[in-house]
């Protein structure tokens, strides 16, 4: 029987961050919930179907199969069978996934992959909905979240990093925006499981956070 880890909350919460470090402590496949659904993106633009066609890209849904493995250590997305880590970051495939992510049936087709994926492997999973949709009957759930200043904060820093000219208040204000839209979205809206553990990490490090991912996995065992 596999053993699975549910990490929701909004965006900028680190949730990436986090359940990679996890998943590495532990031992098990963290599922990275975007790259399956470029993985999809990817079959789409190969197939030269119109990502605006919604019926096109729901009759051809089906036939992709997308999963996650490890090669020397690096985490691998399959399509069909075929290593697609070096097509899926292109700003081109970006694009198309997040006109065809809104899809219910492209949504229910990517459900049922990472429910296939965690019913026979030990994974940590991040998103949206995972402890609420995608894996309800997860042995532990977290919700993890911090003020929407904290989170700006970090990616006008992480942005800053990089070079780039960013302005804190918009930051914070399109954050806002989008926890709006995640939380009163139709199909599956971000909102924390009855059985998740709030971590608020706005006054935390990544490694007390983990720290404390790792002893409520301890209380499960």
């Amino acid at each position: 029987m596999s053993y699975n880890i549910a990490v929701d909350g909004p965006a900028g919460a680190g949730k990436s961050t986090i359940a990679r470090a996890v998943a590495k402590k532990l031992n098990i496949i963290y599922v990275d919930t975007g790259a399956m659904y470029r993985g999809m993106g990817l079959y789409m633009l190969r197939r030269g179907i119109d990502p605006e066609d919604g019926q096109a890209v729901v009759a051809h849904c089906q036939e992709a199969d997308i999963t996650l493995g490890y090669e020397n250590g690096t985490q691998v997305v399959y399509l069909n069978g075929e290593n697609v880590n070096a097509y899926i970051r292109t700003e081109e495939v970006g694009t198309v996934t997040s006109r065809i992510s809104v899809l219910p049936p492209v949504r229910e087709r990517i459900t049922a992959l990472q429910q296939e994926l965690a019913a026979s492997t030990d994974c940590i999973m991040d998103g949206r909905d995972i402890g609420t949709c995608v894996l309800p009957h997860a042995d532990v759930k977290i919700y993890l979240t911090a003020s929407s200043a904290v989170r700006a904060r970090r990616r006008y820093d992480e942005l800053t990093a990089k070079g780039q000219l960013c302005d804190l208040a918009q930051i914070q204000a399109d954050m806002e925006e989008r926890d709006y839209r995640d939380m009163h979205r139709e199909v599956s809206p971000l909102r924390q499981a009855q059985d998740a553990v709030l971590v608020d990490s706005s006054d935390m490090t990544p490694e007390q956070v983990i720290e404390r991912i790792l002893e409520l996995c301890e209380k499960r065992d």
